[in-house]
């Protein structure tokens, strides 16, 4: 695989003038990550603070809208991040306490599974309206059973050691899954690439944990791959692999970033008929 030229400018150099929101800018270590590409793409850019800390649900939502989520689908990933996620030892609260939680927060009601907030790990922050508000770290979307979970298909499973690195034989396999020469990849192509990482983890991983609420974010992924990047059906190479192998939106290949009108960005509803599509191709599990 030839190296792109602009791989061939040294991380130092670019990260010695301050970076402004759209410029590209790899991670630092000291910088912290996500193993979601798209967060950590948004992160790169400077649309979500580059160091990865003490982020808030409102970054999160106003940085999703920029790649063409609505703003309740942006709002509804953000938010669902930020609930507490529940544990074996936490006791279970009264019915009292929770329908006060839900008045005081309506997305209470999303399935905790999906925060990533351990008990006595809630931390918060004065935004710039003076209102105290939940923030994170990018590392801590790294917790597994929440939306990190086994057969990414960048990512090796928790078992398997490391479940946040970007993995470049991972990477490769996606970049081979073309049938068109390297042009484009279609929903197909995409398919059959995810029902191969579940046959090989299925052989590989002894520990796998894979059911249909992990079924349903590995076929999301694939949905918004070719919502926010393609037409819904196809996405071009070039984008993915400046997506996948840099953490880079392909804006210099000619994707365009910004919000889009109302009927353009991508919703609930849209999101959730391409996620059907996607699993009737790969099937159940």
């Amino acid at each position: 695989m030839s190296t792109p030229t602009f791989l061939a400018k040294s991380s130092a150099e670019e990260n010695t003038t301050p970076l402004d929101k759209g410029t590209y800018t790899p991670s630092s270590p000291s910088d912290l990550r996500s193993p979601c590409p798209m967060i950590n793409a948004l992160a790169n850019h400077g649309y979500l603070p580059h160091d990865g800390r003490n982020i808030s649900a409102a970054d999160f939502s106003s940085a999703m809208s920029l790649v063409g989520l609505s703003p309740f689908l942006g709002a509804l990933f953000s938010n669902a991040v930020f609930l507490q996620h529940p544990t074996p030892s936490a006791p279970k609260p009264s019915f009292v306490s929770r329908l006060r939680a839900i008045f005081a927060n309506p997305w209470e009601l999303l399935p905790h599974r999906l925060g990533v907030l351990l008990p006595g790990h809630l931390r918060m922050q004065t935004d710039l309206a003076g209102r105290k508000v939940r923030v994170l770290n990018l590392d801590q979307l790294s917790l597994h059973g929440a939306i990190e979970h086994d057969i990414s298909l960048s990512r090796r499973d928790l078992a398997q050691g490391d479940n946040h690195t970007s993995q470049a034989d991972l990477i490769e396999q996606i970049l081979g899954a073309s049938s068109d020469g390297g042009k484009t990849f279609s929903m197909d192509d995409l398919c059959a690439l995810r029902c191969r990482r579940i046959e090989t983890q299925r052989l590989e991983n002894s520990e796998l944990q894979y059911g249909a609420f992990e079924h349903e974010l590995g076929c999301g992924e694939i949905a918004l791959l070719l919502k926010v990047f393609g037409d819904g059906t196809r996405v071009r190479c070039d984008y993915l692999r400046a997506f996948f192998v840099e953490e880079r939106l392909p804006v210099t290949e000619g994707w365009r970033i910004g919000r889009r009108s109302w009927w353009r960005a991508l919703g609930l509803v849209g999101l959730k008929w391409t996620v059907e599509k996607v699993k009737r191709r790969i099937g159940s599990v």
